[in-house]
């Protein structure tokens, strides 16, 4: 089995490695952690350091930092001619200090610290410096997903772009409609349902198909009365955004 170090306590890293004690297929050698407090409830001691210099050799380390700190981490560590890899979105490979073959595991996904997520079907995104490296990287990525892709770090920066306006933005949309539903005094539970059928329909329509609203019928009547009933100038002026944006892209 490979042998695995993961480096980092944050969200990311956590997940993973609660991912590879499940996986049966890889072995987690050891983390690394500044705070070894966070992972105090995941391992026992003897499997943390806080000290790079103490770092146990594998056949894989995963930077699991967050992505101003990528470049300085793997200048850091104490050896030369490994595998190192970072698991960012909008990182290039480049950024990972050249003494080391580089690589990149991207887990699409978005990561809370108390939800716990089923790693078979996060999409891992792959790129290596080396091809032989590859064969790798996917190896430990078929040990924790059913689905591995390999992806460019061109093509890893629009996806990171894609992502935040599907998950991060769209969350936020139901940060707005929630604060919309606690001021008049609705349940924002009464929307889960609409919420979980709008999602669903991408798995049998392009989003573009999937959508409604008033925006799309050119309801002016409808959309004016929702501007007027609208006080708040942030939420108004991202109605109107959105809105446009609607018809222009539906035409």
């Amino acid at each position: 089995m490979l042998r695995v170090v993961i480096i980092g306590s944050g969200n990311v890293a956590q997940h993973l490695a609660k991912a590879f004690v499940r996986s049966g297929r890889a072995t987690l050698v050891q983390v690394y952690a500044r705070h070894p407090e966070k992972l105090a409830h995941l391992l026992p001691e003897e499997k943390i350091t806080t000290s790079l210099d103490t770092v146990a050799e594998a056949d894989m380390y995963i930077i699991a930092v967050s992505d101003d700190a990528i470049a300085d981490v793997s200048s850091q560590l104490p050896f030369e001619g490994r595998l190192v890899v970072h698991t960012s979105g909008s990182v290039s490979l480049e950024q990972l200090d050249g003494k080391n073959r580089r690589g990149v595991f991207y887990p699409l996904q978005t990561f809370s610290k108390n939800k716990d997520v089923d790693f078979k079907k996060v999409p891992l995104c792959l790129e290596s410096e080396h091809e032989k490296d590859y064969a790798v990287l996917a190896e430990l990525a078929k040990s924790l997903s059913d689905t591995v892709h390999k992806i460019g770090s061109e093509q890893r920066k629009a996806l990171h772009v894609a992502a935040v306006f599907v998950s991060n933005f769209s969350n936020h949309m139901y940060a707005l409609g929630s604060s919309i539903c606690e001021e008049n005094d609705i349940p924002f539970s009464i929307l889960n349902q609409l919420i979980m059928e709008t999602a669903d329909k991408v798995n049998t329509l392009s989003p573009a198909q999937a959508q409604t609203g008033p925006a799309i019928r050119h309801d002016g009547k409808t959309i004016e009365k929702h501007l007027d009933f609208l006080k708040d100038g942030n939420r108004k002026e991202i109605y109107k955004v959105l809105t446009q944006s609607i018809q222009n892209t539906n035409g």
